[in-house]
């Protein structure tokens, strides 16, 4: 059995698959803390080390995904603003003397669902992850859009509320402020730390947890509507650990869009949950490492 490693780098998870590279099965997966007791590149080491040991083969090829823009040559993570620090210019394949292919985390997500998941078979797809930051990724005819620099897909830092704060790329109020994990606790005016904690009290009846979580889908539907205003996908993805809301994200967001969303002749375009779940990014990175090696 011949293998592919994928490693995604979350602010909150560091995620990792063995994938057999005939049939796109996953052999092993696993996840570490980022922020945990170790160094998070350490971390990485030793996730890659143990994915390695339960390879019955060779292992053809690694690929990492992380928040930020890769540089040209895809070794290393080129720009990434106000998290993750030391990731900016880090060769990763220096550090783990092997060749590492680096993808930004939300476009290995896309490739993931379109190579193998929901959004297999479709030409023309967003998908958006939602986790502790908002991400994003474009597939045109059936090819993933990386534009200039490799930035585009940065759907996050679009502006759903032009009267809010600035984000780390400089735009107010932005999509990935409004609902992604990193903001939680200014959103919460301090009494949630995490999503998780907002929906158990928003389960709960809790009004103000249905005002802080109300308000953020509904800021995700503007932005929904407007991308799909802008590419006319045949579908939406949502991945990213948020979406494990399910039915709390999914029956509010379906109210919003049908007041946003412009559905000529009664045209809907559908959303669906990412296959692959918080998994996605990791799964990406493997079919990334694959088709460049």
């Amino acid at each position: 059995m011949t293998t592919a490693i994928g490693i995604d780098l979350g602010g909150t998870w560091i995620k990792g698959v063995l994938m057999d590279i005939e049939t796109g099965e996953l052999v092993k997966q696993l996840y570490h803390p980022t922020l945990g007791d170790k160094d998070w590149k350490q971390a990485v080491a030793e996730s890659v080390a143990d994915l390695r040991n339960e390879s019955a083969g060779a292992v053809r090829a690694i690929g990492l995904s992380a928040p930020g823009l890769p540089g040209p040559t895809n070794e290393s993570i080129a720009f990434m603003p106000g998290r993750l620090s030391g990731l900016e210019g880090f060769h990763w394949g220096n550090f783990l003397n092997d060749t590492v292919y680096v993808v930004n985390d939300a476009h290995a997500a896309l490739l993931a669902e379109s190579r193998f998941g929901v959004a297999k078979g479709q030409k023309n797809v967003v998908m958006l992850t939602l986790g502790t930051g908002v991400g994003g990724g474009i597939l045109i005819d059936g090819k993933l859009y990386q534009g200039n620099f490799q930035k585009a897909g940065h759907m996050g830092h679009v502006t759903v509320d032009a009267d809010g704060d600035r984000d780390i790329t400089g735009m107010p109020g932005s999509l990935e402020d409004a609902i992604g994990n990193a903001t939680i606790e200014k959103r919460s005016l301090g009494r949630f730390t995490s999503t998780y904690e907002l929906l158990e009290a928003y389960k709960k009846g809790d009004y103000f947890a249905q005002w802080v979580w109300l308000s953020s889908v509904r800021k995700l539907a503007i932005g929904i509507s407007s991308f799909v205003n802008l590419f006319s996908p045949d579908l939406v993805v949502l991945g990213g650990g948020i979406t494990q809301a399910e039915d709390d994200l999914l029956l509010p967001l379906a109210e919003f869009m049908n007041l946003y969303e412009w559905r000529p002749g009664g045209m809907e375009t559908p959303i669906k949950i990412a296959q692959f779940g918080d998994m996605a990014g990791a799964i990406g990175a493997a079919s990334f490492a694959i088709q460049c090696s």
